[in-house]
């Protein structure tokens, strides 16, 4: 909000300006009171191995993210250069495999990834995509730099969040939306059914019809999965409502068996089919692999689409860019040491207590090490657990994050923020201005994951 000049930045004038009239009574009431509209409309998350506390709801700051339209502008080039090249890449890699010929990437980092799904080789998706709705995390290291710390290219979470953070903030503080021109967010699902929709099984006699697979109410995202379906209208499922019959996927309703042309699962690949991936899943539908390898079903995302988001694959997405695209990557990555390289690794455990190091297959916050934080004693536990599988690591250095104004106790406090813009590929790239801006909400913390105490804010993108 300050900048580097001490001056406030232009985005966040008019949000200073109501800020000083504020009284921080009032905020903290308004606060109490975002607590109890979340509460009221059910939006909470559950935390696996967590007993005492099985849903929780993801604490909520009244005080914006704010950017610029200009700097949007900028955001939207460099997030559509991405997304188009991590799906050029999943299509390579399950045909010619022509990146991994020409060296590039290395063809073992690929073929011998968890993530990698020899199944998909030779699968041709509707318009050629695997990867539809993509969560692009970003962070801000100065005043004219965002880069890239990770992409979610298999079921990225987090949108219902975006959604509701908007429409609590326009209920309490009408005034201070006034004095501001904020593009809007809550069209996502509009978007979202028409990226569906535009990706259906070529040749269709009717409309798609389109459903939304969960694991069911215990699963950690199971409000965004039945948020989302009522806010397009669509079916929630369970695999005890799904049946492989005459080579169709078909749901079980009121009015009999409906076919379903278009599947968003909001399940890992392992659980999809029981009869080619996991035996022992419960979650999935036997059969249902088959009914999508034949071309009369849409899988989103598709399975395998996660070897684009692998954190070992993370370091070559710059180069990866540049293969399919011809041009240099509008938006950067973070520096990334592969702990599968001999060097890298030499490099990373010598500065283990300035680098933060994270599992190749980590998600959530956990799995991980930031060096500067963490004892003598946690830094050589992880040293062990490097040494032990090298292949299982990458490190980077410890950002100097951006900071927005967070309503702290009775304080205004600085917080450490990311932003998770989401993106739909289908017949178009569909980018809704903003995403979710998660904020470190414990003094000097890095780590913003909810399992891990962070909260969220509204984003603001500003109109020009």
């Amino acid at each position: 909000m300050n900048g580097f000049g001490g001056e406030v930045r232009a985005p966040y004038r008019n949000f200073v300006e109501w800020l000083g009239v504020q009284h921080m009574n009032t905020l903290r009431q308004k606060s109490a009171e975002a607590e109890v509209l979340f509460r009221r409309s059910g939006i909470t998350f559950a935390v696996y191995g967590d007993e005492a506390a099985a849903e929780r709801l993801i604490p909520f700051d009244i005080f914006p993210r704010i950017i610029s339209g200009e700097e949007w502008r900028k955001l939207e080039l460099g997030i559509e250069q991405r997304v188009r090249a991590l799906n050029a890449f999943l299509y390579d890699i399950y045909h010619r495999q022509d990146i991994l010929q020409a060296g590039i990437v290395p063809e073992e980092l690929v073929i011998q990834n968890a993530a990698f799904q020899p199944e998909m080789i030779g699968v041709d998706p509707p318009r050629s995509i695997y990867s539809h709705i993509i969560g692009i995390d970003l962070v801000r290291t100065n005043e004219d730099e965002f880069l890239v710390l990770e992409d979610n290219t298999r079921t990225p979470s987090g949108v219902s969040y975006m959604i509701e953070n908007r429409e609590t903030m326009m209920h309490l503080f009408p005034d201070l939306f006034s004095r501001n021109r904020v593009r809007p967010v809550e069209n996502y699902p509009d978007a979202l059914m028409k990226t569906l929709e535009s990706v259906a099984p070529r040749n269709l006699d009717a409309e798609p019809n389109v459903a939304l697979l969960t694991p069911g109410i215990f699963n950690s995202a199971y409000f965004e999965h039945s948020f989302l379906a009522d806010q397009m209208g669509i079916e929630l499922v369970e695999s005890a409502d799904l049946i492989v019959i005459d080579g169709l996927l078909r749901m079980k309703t009121t009015e009999g068996l409906k076919r379903v042309d278009v599947l968003y699962r909001r399940i890992d690949d392992m659980f999809l089919d029981p009869l080619v991936f996991d035996p022992t899943s419960l979650l999935g539908v036997p059969g249902l692999f088959d009914v999508y390898r034949s071309g009369r079903l849409t899988i989103v995302n598709a399975p395998g689409a996660g070897i684009a988001d692998d954190k070992a694959i993370y370091s070559y997405i710059p180069a990866i860019i540049e293969f399919y695209t011809g041009k240099a990557p509008i938006l950067g990555n973070v520096e990334t040491y592969n702990c599968r390289d001999p060097e890298n690794l030499k490099y990373v455990l010598s500065r283990l207590p300035e680098l933060v190091v994270k599992e190749v297959h980590g998600s959530g916050g956990y799995g991980m090490l930031v060096g500067p934080r963490s004892t003598t004693e946690e830094i050589d536990a992880f040293r062990a657990k490097i040494l032990a599988d090298p292949c299982n690591y990458i490190a980077q250095p410890t950002l100097a994050l951006s900071t927005g104004p967070t309503l702290a106790g009775s304080a205004v406090s600085p917080r450490h923020l990311d932003l998770r813009p989401f993106v739909l590929v289908g017949d178009q790239v569909r980018l809704i201005p903003g995403g979710l801006t998660r904020v470190a909400l414990k003094k000097g913390s890095l780590v913003v994951n909810s399992s891990q105490g962070g909260g969220t804010k509204d984003t603001w993108v500003l109109q020009e």
